[in-house]
Formats: C-alpha cells, structure tokens, sequence
C-alpha cells in the first residue's frame, strides 16, 4: 500500500463521519515562543481544545507535518525519524472514547486491513490526580471481542504510568507549565513478531517483551489522546469545559504496518531518497548495520532540512537555524562515512529534488523554478561545512585522544555539535572523554538557560495578558512598516513573549533609524486612537479579497478567523475595502479588544535574521 494511499483513506474515512480537513501548518509556528518547530498536530489548536471556536467546526482532520529535534540522537534505528506527518482527528468537545476508539479500531482493521492479532493496545494506569483509565479497558475489550479475541488485561491491554500514557506538549503532568492542556492516552501497537502465528521466520519470534519493550518487535502506530485537563498555577489538574479527542498516528510508522516490514526506511516515502544515497555511495542499504544506519540518519536529516528551507529558513547559529545547520552537518558526516566518490553537495541536491517529486502535489510543486532553487541553499551549506569538517579533521589528527576540552573546544569554534566530535574521533580509533565533554557542556548549557529563561519566562506566553498585548501591537508594527516603508514586506516569522515581541519580515536592507522612529511613531498615534480589535469569521477567499495578511507559509481551510484593527463603518468585514481599518490578518488571536490598553511602544532594535529578512525587537511600557 502507498502512503499516498494510507494518507487518503485517513482522510476520507473521517470526513464521511462528519470531519472538516484542515490544512498542515508550518512546521516553523509563529506567534507561539513555547517550542521552535510544530512537533504534533495538536500544537496550533491549542486554543481550540481549551474552549476558542474554530472555524471549520467541532470535528476536524488533516495530515500535520512535524519535526521534533529530541529525536535527532534516535535516528539510525528502523522507526524513528525527526521529520513526520501526523494523521490527525479531532473532536473539540463533541464526541470521546465511545466513539474515537471503535473509529480508529475499524479504521486500522478494514480500511488498512491490519490483523486485530497484531494489534495490542496501552492505557493510562492512574496516578493520584486522575484515576486509572477503566473506560477505555471495557472498550477495547469488547472491540476485541467483536473479532473474536480474548483480551485480557496484561496480555493484550496493557497499562502504564504517565511517562507513557500520558500526553502533553510537556511530557507528563509534573512537567506541564500553568495552561498546558493535557490527558491520559490509549495507544494501539503493530507486532512486528507474529505472522499469523509465531514461527522461525520472525525476527523477534518467541521472545518476551511487551508494547513498550525497544527491542524493534511492537511499534506504535495510534495514539488516542483525550484532552480533557489543564495544568493550573498551583501544580493542579482541572478538568477542561470541554472533553476533546486528540489522535495522532505517524504516517510512516503506519505504511510500514500496512505493508508489514518493521523498516519505515523501506516505505516509499523514504524509498527514492535511499536510492539516491546508494548511488552516491556504491553500497546496498540493508547489507551493513553501520552504513545501513548512517544512510537513515543522510535520509531523515536531509528531508526535514528540505522542509524547513522550502518554508524559509537558513542555516544559522541560533533557534531553529542551528538545529538546521545541525542537521545537515550530522548528515554530511555521515556521507564521510559512507565513501562514496561522488560530490557531497550533489548527493544533497539529489535528495532534496527527491523529498520534492515524494511530497509534489501535497506540500511541494517540484517542478516550480522556485523549489529547485532553494535547492542551492542546501548545496551550499553543505560545501561551507565541507572546508569547516577539514579544518576540523586535522584538528582531531593532533590529539592521540580527545578530552572533553578538546571536544567543546570543537564545538565553539568550529559548529561541531558533540555527536559528530564523536563519531569522527571513533572513526580515526580514538578514545572519547565523554565524561569531561559533559561537564564542560553542562556549564555552557546554564549559561544558555539563563538567557532562555527571560526569553521564553511564562511557558504559553501567547495566552497571558502581556503577551496578548504585545501580539496586538505585532499587528500594528506589521501593518506600519507597510504603509511607511514598503507595501510587499511580509511577515516571515515572529516570537512573543510576555516581556518583548520580535518578528522577521522580509526586506532586503538595514532599515534606517529615521524609518524605525516613524514606525515606532505610528503605532503609538493608532495606540493613542484606542482603536477596536474586531475578529470576524469568513471564507478564505473573501479575507484575500479585502487584503487580510496571511502567514509566511501557511494554508488555510475553507473559513478563517480574522482579525482587524481600526475598522471604521457599518459594513460586515468581509465587505470592507483595504482603506476602511488599519491592520487585517489571518490569525487565531487571543488580543485585546481596543488599542488603548496597550501602552507605550518601543522598538528596541533591528538586525539581520538571514539573507533577504530583517529581525525587529520591540516592548510596551
């Protein structure tokens, strides 16, 4: 079965039963300085599952692109990988458990066919704050006995602590900041070691384990989150106004269960990506656990900085820019050490042309002028590293082993994140002091802690009264820079916090400090104006019409929320001319309701994110 295939049927099957699609996000979010990348399909309906009306209904569906940087040391393994879609389904307080989990059951059994033999399901133990999941157990016993089964508690129903069956942005409810929502989960697992019966031609075939065992046999492939509490300021649970359904289920983890080989490398969403790096390297994938391993780490890092490029970002030394000049640093070593006579930067184009002719027609039209242009952003990032990894190398030929000094001492001076320092020095026969090199991180870890702490102080800042503000007034340095500076400048990307806003807007020069005092000077005569902040629901075409700004990169399902300062006269918004308010954007808020209650804006300073983007700090005072 293709993926193309598992994509459309998850669709489907959820819309026929009254869900709206919804389009993916970015995977760089704006407006949310909690996370760099969006990790989950939950992450932008945040304000949805705690109460705010979306646009698209109640029951809602779409396949998220995500990326999750905590999984970068995992890859090499048979299942994961930092870049993924999320098939996801929604219920913002409509329907729960009674119905989600019979759905997703029939869902894996009939439309992808799997055998309920295979499928072993977990839940939420309890703690004491929320008690054992019961609810879902009965369920899931009588799904299974519908099909015949026997299932018991232990051996086909399992149950576990929150660290596994709990789910939040966060991890487990301790970890949760004041505001997160959260809830006890129900995940289904694919046994990989039985084939209509053990037998000696399972790998895994009669040893011990369990869902939740490592060892490669079960791999999850559903996870049923019901999203019904929320972390508040004195460490407590409160049960939600509204209980919600939270799926997810990994599109590679769930081809490689309909097609029945434990290798999400094999599937055809990394298939012709394999076969390019088999080229360049001589070798057959699959033949050699080390190259085998080294060409899934090539795959997956390549094809999640395809995606980050193509929305815009570079490689840099900070944020979101350093995990991608990580990965594609990780990934050139690791062409080291495969050999290959090719050229590095050849292998790197190839593989992001192929990501493109994978994904064209769902995230990408790969044969736009524009797509396989950016393909040199990666190319020439990969040709920087090269003369940055030889310089690097003869510094590693100067040492009989590597101190934990020497190895920060690479990573300060030459961007050699630790796993490469290691990897490297293990392919010359070197020893590694891991030990000291953690210690001299830990240090320069606290340092960055302490400035983070200011940077993200508040968790959800987007939902404070601060930040509420501080993302109005966003709104209206967007919407000044256009009238004063330039019409076409477009937003590329923005953090707010409950102390600073900062946004990225493309602009292809310093701006002057005169230009900066006008703008300032303009927000603040709209601020004095107590201008009203109306949001309006309409049809996406009708919000384009009357000029509403759209994020850098985003789609947008059929009805948006919109949101307009300064709308003057009697007429519904989606009637209104450009002329008639002073800033309308595609946003999902929250802000305030009159300009007035802002205070005084300042713009702190203004510098260069990348090429061809400039980076505006500003506060209230």
């Amino acid at each position: 079965m293709k993926s193309s295939d598992v994509r459309k049927k998850f669709i489907e099957f959820y819309k026929s039963r009254g869900h709206a699609e919804i389009p993916s996000a970015p995977i760089i979010p704006l407006n949310d300085p909690s996370t760099l990348f969006t990790s989950s399909g939950m992450q932008p309906l945040i304000p949805y599952l705690l109460g705010e009306h979306h646009p698209a209904g109640v029951r809602l569906v779409d396949s998220q692109k995500s990326f999750r940087s905590q999984d970068i040391e995992e890859v090499g393994d048979n299942r994961h990988t930092t870049f993924f879609e999320m098939l996801g389904n929604w219920s913002l307080g409509d329907y729960f458990k009674n119905e989600q989990l019979p759905w997703i059951f029939e869902f894996l059994t009939k439309e992808l066919g799997l055998d309920p033999k295979r499928l072993y399901v977990s839940v939420f133990e309890g703690n004491d704050a929320v008690p054992m999941d019961t609810e879902s157990i009965e369920i899931w016993k009588k799904l299974y006995k519908d099909v015949g089964i026997d299932a018991k508690v232990g051996e086909r129903i399992f149950t576990y602590p929150a660290k596994k069956n709990w789910w939040s942005r966060s991890g487990e409810p301790e970890k949760m900041p004041p505001g997160e929502p959260g809830g006890p989960d129900s995940e289904v697992f694919f046994d990989f070691g039985i084939q209509l019966g053990l037998h000696e031609k399972s790998a895994f075939a009669g040893e011990v384990c369990h869902p939740n065992c490592d060892c490669g046999r079960f791999m999850e492939i559903a996870n049923s989150v019901f999203m019904q509490y929320q972390k508040q300021e004195d460490g407590t649970l409160k049960e939600l106004s509204q209980k919600n359904v939270d799926f997810g289920g990994g599109l590679e983890r769930m081809n490689a269960a309909a097609n029945d080989n434990p290798d999400v490398f094999y599937t055809d969403l990394f298939a012709p990506i394999i076969a390019a790096i088999e080229q360049f390297a001589g070798k057959k994938y699959g033949t050699d656990t080390r190259e085998t391993q080294a060409m899934r780490v090539i795959a997956d890092h390549l094809k999640a900085a395809t995606f980050m490029i193509c929305e815009g970002l570079y490689p840099a030394n900070k944020q979101q820019g350093y995990i991608l000049r990580r990965l594609i640093r990780r990934a050139v070593v690791k062409m080291h050490q495969l050999g290959g006579a090719g050229v590095k930067s050849e292998l790197g184009k190839a593989v992001f042309l192929a990501v493109g002719n994978i994904y064209d027609g769902v995230y990408f039209s790969a044969t736009d002028a524009e797509f396989t242009q950016k393909a040199a952003i990666l190319s020439e990032e990969i040709l920087r590293f090269e003369k940055v990894l030889k310089t690097g190398m003869a510094e590693l030929k100067k040492h009989e082993s590597i101190t934990g000094t020497v190895a920060f001492d690479l990573l300060q001076s030459y961007g050699f994140p630790w796993e490469l320092t290691y990897e490297l020095a293990l392919d010359r026969g070197q020893e590694v002091d891991r030990d000291e090199f953690l210690k001299e991180f830990r240090k320069h870890q606290d340092l960055s802690r302490t400035a983070a702490a200011g940077m993200f102080k508040g968790g959800l800042a987007d939902h404070s009264e601060a930040t509420t503000k501080l993302h109005t007034a966003h709104h209206l340095l967007l919407a000044s820079l256009q009238k004063l500076i330039d019409p076409t400048i477009k937003q590329r990307g923005s953090n707010i916090t409950a102390e600073r806003l900062r946004i990225d807007v493309s602009f292809n020069r310093k701006f002057t400090a005169e230009e900066l005092k006008k703008v300032e000077d303009l927000v603040n005569e709209k601020i004095k104006e107590n201008l009203k902040v109306t949001r309006a629901e309409m049809p996406r075409e009708a919000a384009e019409k009357i000029g509403a700004q759209m994020e850098f990169g985003a789609k947008y399902p059929d009805r948006v929320s919109v949101y307009m300062v300064g709308l003057t006269g009697d007429k519904a918004p989606e009637a209104v001319a450009p002329g008639e308010y002073f800033s309308a954007e595609f946003c999902g808020g929250p802000h305030v309701a009159f300009t007035g209650t802002l205070g005084h804006f300042t713009i702190q300073k203004e510098d260069a994110s990348s090429a061809g983007v400039r980076r505006i700090y500003a506060k209230l005072s």
